[in-house]
């Protein structure tokens, strides 16, 4: 859950916040940053991914010989669904594609920083954008399955209790925000301290093994910790 860290001329952590082009919008001051740049890229890539893996299936669905990629695109897919299927069941169809793309884009976001990018997810901009799709897909889920009751769901188990229940409802998404920022951030600045704060023989090798736990195999948790959150919050909606 890393980042491309760089050093200044201070030997200071830079944790590779910048502005590259600053303008106005309706009298407010904006700006292009890294996240912006590495949000663009990874949504690049995961679209040339796609593509590149809807060319092999379709090849070997027109040839009827089976390839590589696609061998391997199917295990990822079969898994997932799977996966979805096991949280999810009967309503997993209406969310499988929601779900899945969810999590392939938060895994690219997570393991960018083993490219030299800045994380995405590293800003709550973009954790809390993920969090609000969710949060939306969730409420759906509750008024799809009660109607007009979901208010009911709201006065229990005492009317006194109602503004509780809607704080807990708007908190899940700050929750599920905060705990994927929170990680991704934390392995960002570990990754900027020790590229500034250790001597420069520490620097040659073994921070390939601290992006390996920290964008890889961290990274990797997070996603399905975010993924699994989201299925659950959805499933119960439909099970109360």
């Amino acid at each position: 859950m890393g980042s491309a860290v760089l050093l200044s001329s201070g030997s200071e952590p830079d944790f590779y916040i910048h502005s590259y082009y600053e303008f106005k919008l309706f009298g407010q001051d904006l700006s292009i940053n890294t996240t912006m740049v590495s949000t663009v890229i990874v949504c690049l890539v995961f679209m040339f991914l796609v593509l590149f893996a809807r060319h092999y299936v379709m090849k070997a669905y027109r040839t009827g010989q089976t390839n590589g990629v696609q061998n391997a695109v199917e295990l990822i897919v079969e898994a997932l669904d799977n996966m979805v299927y096991s949280n999810m069941h009967q309503h997993a169809p209406a969310y499988l594609n929601y779900v899945e793309t969810l999590m392939a884009f938060i895994l690219l976001s997570n393991i960018s920083g083993l490219f030299g990018l800045r994380a995405p997810t590293a800003d709550f901009g973009t954790t809390f954008a993920l969090g609000l799709i969710t949060f939306v897909m969730i409420e759906y889920a509750w008024i799809k399955s009660k109607g007009i009751g979901f208010v009911k769901d709201l006065l229990e188990p005492f009317p006194i209790f109602f503004p509780v229940n809607v704080i807990s409802e708007f908190a899940t998404p700050i929750s599920m925000s905060l705990r994927l920022f929170g990680n991704v951030l934390a392995g960002t600045i570990m990754l900027g301290l020790w590229y500034s704060l250790m001597p420069w023989l520490l620097k040659i090798g073994l921070p390939a093994f601290l992006h390996t736990y920290l964008d890889l195999f961290s990274g990797a948790i997070q996603t399905f910790v975010f993924g699994m959150l989201t299925m659950t919050f959805i499933e119960d909606k439909y099970a109360d």
